[in-house]
């Protein structure tokens, strides 16, 4: 109650609205939106901790030669390492619910909760932007996404579809299957066996299609069906409706990567959080508040983006 104790409520009223806002604030935690996806697909980290300002990582390589010397050599080549620091700002998400004195008068003598749908809508507001960012960064606040760093290989798929089209809807299921392993593959040989990608992300429509649509017409098993099984490194495929029309003239995406801490992540330094409730006029106010970092990509070769789609 010590944080209530500063409001002008009565006794009563003052413990009523004090356990309704307890139920309030747990409830918002309890609403999950599995179509906000972006926490289901890239690992997320909190490791800054909530007062950073900034998140810095450092990524190092290896250099140098070793060659066949003299017994008694002294000019021998020098191994050595070198490094980068990449550094981003960390910024703040905020919003408010409230509810006025006569909501808490009203529900008490209903017998009624505090309803929960502003309180929703606050954490709804959070999460919607946490994953905007996520998949698209913010130019203005200098927040990069998964889908906007620069050094992620980007390529179209080849335009061998029906009229020279480039869509799955144009193709056969041959050449759809080519256009898969072909995502997932180069991972693997630009990166010299390196990285290996275990996860293929498609847009919702592409999706549907390749697991409805037979392998062939004698086949019972799909385009799905049949790439799961024969591709020797992806193991899940998963539809992305954020992948729709966020390529080079509103294409169609889709998406290889390994999903690993090791090879990127969403950084939130502060979860959301709901802070101690606020006296403003006739409002009892609850700011909410979180903390986010962006994307951080450690290896862009261990993520290839396809194209037209």
């Amino acid at each position: 109650m010590d944080e209530y104790a500063n409001l002008r409520l009565d006794a009563d009223l003052g413990v009523f609205f004090s356990r309704q806002l307890e139920h309030v604030k747990a409830r918002t935690y309890d609403i999950k939106y599995a179509e906000l996806n972006a926490l289901r697909f890239i690992p997320v980290s909190t490791e800054a901790g909530p007062g950073a300002e900034s998140i810095t990582y450092e990524q190092y390589d290896q250099v140098g030669v070793a060659k066949i010397i003299e017994s008694y050599a002294s000019d021998l080549p020098r191994a050595d390492i070198k490094g980068q620091e990449f550094t981003g700002r960390v910024r703040s998400l905020g919003n408010a619910y409230g509810y006025s004195i006569q909501d808490i008068r009203a529900a008490q003598m209903a017998g009624k909760p505090l309803e929960t749908r502003r309180a929703s809508a606050a954490r709804r507001a959070n999460d919607e932007a946490v994953n905007r960012i996520a998949w698209g960064g913010d130019a203005d606040h200098n927040l990069q996404g998964f889908l906007s760093n620069p050094n992620i290989p980007v390529a179209s798929v080849p335009a061998a579809g029906a009229g020279s089209a480039t869509t799955f809807a144009s193709k056969t299921p041959d050449q759809i299957i080519r256009d898969m392993n072909a995502c997932a593959n180069d991972i693997v040989t630009n990166t010299f066996n390196v990285e290996r990608p275990d996860t293929l992300l498609m847009p919702i429509a592409q999706y549907s299609f390749i697991a409805s649509t037979p392998r062939s017409s004698t086949s019972d098993t799909t385009i799905l069906e049949f790439f799961l099984r024969s591709n020797p490194y992806i193991n899940r495929v998963e539809p992305v409706h954020e992948l729709t029309g966020v390529g080079t003239a509103g294409a169609d995406i889709m998406l290889a990567y390994r999903q690993s801490d090791e090879v990127l992540t969403l950084e939130i330094p502060q979860p959301f959080e709901q802070l101690p409730v606020q006296e403003i006029g006739l409002e009892f106010q609850v700011p909410c508040h979180s903390r986010i970092g962006g994307v951080n990509i450690y290896y862009p070769l261990a993520i290839n983006i396809r194209e037209g789609i």
